[in-house]
């Protein structure tokens, strides 16, 4: 078990989250900025139960290969294989670039994105900490 790496991981998660919450209560939000950390706090959670488990992953930005690879470890993640879950991945690259997608996130899809990333860590926690107490 790796805790102490997988605390950073997570550390950056959260941070990730703030920064998109802080961002939606703003008076015109940034939808794609908003977008763009939720999908990386949930990956970052993700990579944080695969440190903690001390399982390599290749370096992606996608989701569902992630749940996967944690499903491997506990097959509860398979919960999370859920379309709007998976779907964040488009947000990790396309909508940051103007060339790559023509496409702007609703400020609905900026919420989703945000409760989602916010269930994810939740079920992440909850996760490491029967983890720990194995």
């Amino acid at each position: 078990m790796n805790l102490e790496r997988a605390k950073k991981w997570i550390r950056k998660a959260e941070n990730d989250i703030k920064v998109a919450v802080d961002e939606l209560n703003t008076e015109n939000p940034v939808t794609d900025a908003i977008c763009f950390h939720a999908q990386q706090a949930v990956e970052k959670l993700l990579k944080a139960f695969l440190i903690f488990h001390n399982k390599p992953f290749r370096k992606t930005h996608d989701i569902a290969e992630l749940i996967s690879l944690c499903s491997k470890i506990d097959r509860d993640f398979e919960e999370l294989m859920d379309e709007k879950i998976v779907k964040l991945t488009i947000y990790a690259v396309d909508v940051r670039y103007p060339e790559a997608i023509d496409y702007e996130p609703s400020l609905r899809e900026a919420e989703e994105a945000i409760e989602i990333a916010e269930k994810v860590r939740k079920f992440v926690l909850s996760k490491l900490e029967e983890a720990k107490e194995k």
